[in-house]
């Protein structure tokens, strides 16, 4: 039987890359290339396993905007300034009401070459704030 699953299987598909300003509230599963625009680290503290656990805020973006990317652990390493970064599976969180852009462990940061594109910096869907408010169908 599961030989034969393993015959069946379909190719993979590929990836479908989306822009930093066609990001929404609450989505997932994004695609995307990504410049570093800057990297700071916010949290660092030691965990009883003696392994650090690391957050770092990183504005990173494309050339139709920018977001926050909470980086964790593993992830600071690879947000560089000025490096250029690919997002896979990335997911959008809420926090205080913005938008801030994560991997979990089902996705994946990988550095990659350089982009090509200017980051517009002066478009930060970070810094829009969101209210969540819930409709009663009648």
């Amino acid at each position: 039987m599961f030989l034969r699953m393993a015959e069946t299987k379909s190719p993979k598909r590929k990836p479908v890359f989306t822009k930093v300003d066609n990001l929404r509230p609450g989505t997932s599963g994004h695609n995307l290339l990504v410049k570093v625009v800057s990297s700071k680290l916010v949290l660092q503290k030691g965990r009883p396993d003696d392994r650090q656990m690391r957050i770092a805020e990183c504005l990173v973006g494309d050339e139709t905007g920018t977001i926050l990317f909470t980086a964790r652990n593993s992830q600071v390493d690879l947000m560089k300034a000025d490096g250029t970064v690919i997002l896979r599976n990335a997911k959008i969180d809420m926090f205080k009401g913005s938008m801030r852009l994560a991997v979990d462990k089902w996705g994946r940061v990988e550095v990659t070459e350089p982009a090509s594109f200017i980051v517009k910096e002066y478009n930060n869907l970070s810094l829009v704030e969101y209210e969540l408010v819930n409709v009663v169908e009648e």
